[in-house]
């Protein structure tokens, strides 16, 4: 029997792409810094990664197909903030959202990690953000790192 597993060994070639919300900027900020941060931290140069910005969470998945259909990155890296209010618009933002992202993934065929933050509050964001949860920023380059390795292990 043959196991494949990624590592956090990176192909040098490899391009990221980081896709961000403006909306919610000081949370989506820290978790930009940190996914940045864990990329440089293992080995990436800074050169290697593209941070595209959109307005919100929801339009995280349009530019994540465009990213996909250009073929010049390795990973997609979504990054984003959404806070329940008091209407249903949060759920309609927060699955669209995922769904979106999902759908580019298995289309593409293109790892796109879900780094978007579907909170109760905002305290809830900080602690994701940076906070006494890690930085989910982070967490995703990580899995983003791993998904490219093993995808090439698997082609």
């Amino acid at each position: 029997m043959t196991h494949y597993e990624g590592d956090l060994r990176v192909n040098p070639d490899a391009r990221f792409a980081i896709i961000a919300s403006r909306w919610n900027a000081r949370i989506v900020d820290a978790l930009v810094a940190g996914a940045r941060q864990s990329l440089a931290d293992n080995g990436i140069d800074e050169a290697a990664v593209d941070v595209i910005r959109v307005p919100g969470a929801w339009e995280i998945p349009a530019a994540a197909a465009r990213v996909a259909a250009a073929g010049r990155h390795a990973v997609i890296i979504a990054l984003g903030c959404v806070v329940r209010g008091d209407t249903r618009h949060y759920e309609h933002v927060a699955d669209g959202c995922a769904d979106g992202l999902m759908q580019v993934s298995l289309r593409s065929g293109l790892p796109v990690l879900n780094g978007v933050l579907a909170v109760e509050d905002i305290v809830d964001a900080e602690r994701r953000a940076g906070g006494s949860h890690g930085n989910k920023g982070e967490e995703a380059a990580l899995a983003a790192i791993e998904m490219v390795n093993l995808l090439e292990q698997l082609s």
